[in-house]
């Protein structure tokens, strides 16, 4: 059973009452759906040149929730590869050996945030970091030479044998917050409602929604979570979060 991380009375999210800050990476640190487009939307343009970046995104996005749902234990650029075909196949589209070779190995390749750096920078003077992402070991290092940051904890999906939104990552992350004495005093910062917010809740785990799409509609490369769930805060970036963390702390004196 997952430990319950709910330990604070979140009728109104006390910023200062927190010990660490758990991050989504892809999405919320990293630009992924730049780092997607600039390999998929060229190929579907060959294909179809009314196509636009935003509906190939829609189409992968649901391919590769199910390769992770269905190989738990898939390395991350092989899962990126196997999205890529059955995306082709779900738009009526080859997709060449090379082409999926290309998205496979294109992580290191995907743009940090422009604020990413900043608000990591300005987080780490009031919190532990803790990573919690839905890659392999090799893929989250080399994104973390563009984050700059040395996070105090990684657990990535090769480390734990699944993807999120399986409940077995929020437990992962429940266990290591505990032997860091962090129960209760965890809140977890993500974009995704649906890799994230909604396992997070399940536990009981607080969590901030930086809503990096809020200026566009629908989802884009990141699933329908199919059901409604209210994050305990929302803010458009990773920096805005920053700067009321920032505030908290100046109030508190």
């Amino acid at each position: 059973m997952p430990r319950d991380l709910t330990a604070l009375d979140l009728s109104a999210l006390d910023l200062t009452a927190f010990g660490a800050l758990s991050f989504d990476c892809y999405g919320t640190l990293i630009d992924w759906e730049a780092g997607i487009a600039a390999v998929i939307g060229p190929w579907a343009r060959r294909h179809d040149p009314a196509l636009t970046d935003e509906e190939v995104l829609v189409a992968y996005a649901e391919n590769e929730a199910a390769v992770l749902r269905e190989t738990p234990t898939i390395l991350y650029p092989d899962a990126l590869r196997e999205a890529f075909r059955r995306t082709g196949g779900s738009l009526g589209f080859p997709v060449a050996d090379a082409d999926a070779e290309a998205l496979g190995t294109s992580v290191p390749g995907w743009p940090a945030f422009d604020d990413s750096v900043e608000a990591l920078t300005i987080l780490q003077r009031h919190y532990r970091l803790i990573i919690l992402s839905n890659v392999d070991r090799a893929g989250f290092a080399a994104s973390n030479r563009r984050l700059v940051v040395d996070f105090d904890e990684i657990l990535t999906a090769e480390d734990i044998g699944s993807y999120k939104p399986d409940p077995a990552n929020f437990a992962a992350l429940a266990d290591r917050a505990a032997d860091l004495g962090l129960t209760g005093r965890l809140l977890h910062v993500a974009q995704s409602l649906f890799h994230d917010h909604v396992p997070a809740k399940a536990i009981g785990l607080p969590g901030v929604w930086i809503n990096r799409r809020h200026d566009r509609p629908g989802w884009g490369a990141t699933p329908d979570p199919r059901m409604s769930i209210t994050p305990d805060a929302e803010h458009p970036s990773l920096l805005a979060f920053a700067h009321a963390v920032e505030d908290a702390f100046a109030a508190q004196g």
